[in-house]
């Protein structure tokens, strides 16, 4: 009786697995937009957190102001990552609950 408890016990933890693995797979493949300045940056991130693209529109861009282009970059791609963030403890956290294990 024993051995088929631990039997079952190893199948579900090997689905739970291949769920997990395909979530992953599934979230890496999302892209995330981030923006700042009201639309005038927008930063798109994938599920592993690598810039994919970054779009800035001409007239957000002042030579005599490069901070304040510089600050809404960060803006954009920190509001992205968040999303990422955000979709990953959603996704995985379905996996997780009552474990407290960090990701």
């Amino acid at each position: 009786m024993r051995g088929g408890n631990m039997q079952n016990m190893m199948k579900q933890m090997q689905k739970m697995q291949k769920k997990m693995q395909e979530a992953q797979e599934e979230l890496a493949e999302k892209k995330f937009e981030g923006t700042a300045g009201g639309g005038m940056i927008t930063v798109s991130i994938s599920g592993q957190k690598e810039v994919v693209d970054v779009q800035i529109k001409e007239e957000v861009v002042d030579p005599d102001d490069i901070e304040m282009l510089q600050d809404l970059v960060l803006a954009a791609v920190n509001d992205a990552l968040k999303k990422v963030d955000e979709e990953t403890n959603k996704t995985m956290g379905q996996f997780t609950k009552g474990m407290n294990l960090p990701f």
